[in-house]
């Protein structure tokens, strides 16, 4: 299927300027997807019953052990949401992080199709490695995110729910630590 022929230095130059490109590009794109097609309810984005609530990419890909080790493309770009380190506990930092998890596995998932772009000037057995690469960076970043995201949405959902029974029951810690009715 190759349509273009270069001599091996020129493809193997297009080959890292197309990728460079692509991640930039979608970066790019990623990150004005507005907020309401990242909403939680989304078809995409939800966590299905099998993934229980993430933990399932914990326990077969060991996600914890290795997801500091990844690279951020904040740092690259110098823009977007820093997802190194969550950084705070209050509501807004948490549903703002759970968004760019959803946004982060948008962006990973887009960056895997341009892919088969690689056949038109590479030869097939360089087009199926192009496609290797781009399914063996991209889905551990993925698989992060779903595993981050319901934990997010899970705190997210606790510290709402927390909040709902502190406005229902006002209530203070008292000098001996027990909790007295105001």
């Amino acid at each position: 299927m190759q349509f273009i022929h270069l001599p091996n230095w020129l493809t193997i130059a297009v080959d890292i300027f197309a990728w460079y490109s692509i991640h930039l590009s979608v970066s790019w794109l990623a990150r004005r997807v507005p907020e309401r097609f990242l909403a939680e309810k989304a078809y995409w984005f939800r966590t299905r019953d099998w993934e229980k609530e993430g933990e399932i990419w914990q326990e077969v890909f060991r996600v914890r052990s290795w997801k500091p080790y990844l690279p951020d493309g904040t740092k690259i770009t110098k823009e977007g949401f820093d997802k190194t380190h969550l950084k705070g506990f209050d509501m807004a930092s948490l549903e703002k992080f759970a968004l760019e998890t959803r946004r982060a596995e948008l962006a990973h998932w887009a960056m895997i199709p341009p892919a088969g772009l690689f056949f038109f000037w590479n030869p097939a057995w360089a087009g199926w490695i192009m496609i290797g690469y781009a399914v063996l960076f991209n889905l551990p970043l993925i698989f992060v995110q779903r595993y981050n995201g319901p934990r997010l949405e899970r705190m997210v959902r606790r510290k709402a729910e927390r909040s709902e029974i502190n406005q229902r029951m006002p209530h203070k810690l008292s000098r001996k630590h027990k909790w007295v009715r105001e």
